[in-house]
C-alpha cells in the first residue's frame, strides 16, 4: 500500500513493550534506571535516598508508586508517581515525579506508553487530575509532553533546608 511504511525491529518491539506495576524482582534493573535518571538531572544518585526511596515504592501503605515498562522480560522504562490529596479538588491528584526510559531505547515510543497508563490509571481511580514538571531544556521530552497537554504556565520556585 503505498504511505505505509514497515515498522523496524526496533519499532515493533518497543511498541509492544508492557506497562506493569513494579515488583520487587525490578529493584536492580529500577536502581540502574533510576541512577540514569539522577545523573540526567544533574545529581549524583545517592544511596541512602535510592534505598528510602525503594522502600517507599515498596511499601503498599506509600503513596509513592512506580510502573515499569518491560520488553522481552527486561525494564526499558521506569515512572514513579506520588498520589495526594490536594485543596482545590475533591478527589486525590498523581504527581507524575519521574519517568525514564533507556537512553538507547528512546523516541520508540516507551515513555508514551508509561504516560498512557497513568492516564488510564487517573481515570479508572477517580483521581482529579495527573500533573507532571521538566526542565525547560529538556526538548525531547517536552515534544511529547505538548501531545497531552499545554504547559500550564506555571514556574517552580523552590527553597532548600540547609540543613536536611
Amino acid at each position: 500500500m503505498e504511505g505505509r511504511r514497515e515498522k523496524s525491529q526496533s519499532e515493533a518491539d518497543i511498541m509492544s513493550a508492557k506497562i506493569r506495576r513494579i515488583e520487587a524482582r525490578d529493584e536492580q534493573r529500577w536502581r540502574e534506571l533510576w541512577d540514569g535518571y539522577c545523573r540526567f538531572y544533574e545529581r549524583e544518585p545517592a544511596p541512602a535516598i535510592n534505598d528510602h526511596t525503594w522502600k517507599r515504592i515498596m511499601d503498599a501503605a506509600s503513596p509513592v508508586h512506580g510502573i515499569v515498562a518491560e520488553e522481552a522480560g527486561r525494564v526499558i522504562g521506569i515512572a514513579n508517581y506520588i498520589v495526594h490529596e490536594n485543596t482545590s479538588t475533591l478527589t486525590p491528584v498523581c504527581y507524575l515525579q519521574d519517568l525514564f526510559v533507556d537512553p538507547t531505547l528512546r523516541a520508540g515510543g516507551v515513555g508514551k506508553q508509561l504516560i498512557d497508563w497513568l492516564v488510564a490509571e487517573m481515570k479508572a481511580q477517580g483521581w482529579s487530575r495527573l500533573y507532571w514538571n521538566t526542565k525547560e531544556n529538556n526538548y525531547r521530552a517536552r515534544g511529547l509532553y505538548d501531545k497531552y497537554t499545554p504547559h500550564s504556565g506555571f514556574l517552580r520556585y523552590v527553597v532548600n533546608n540547609p540543613v536536611a
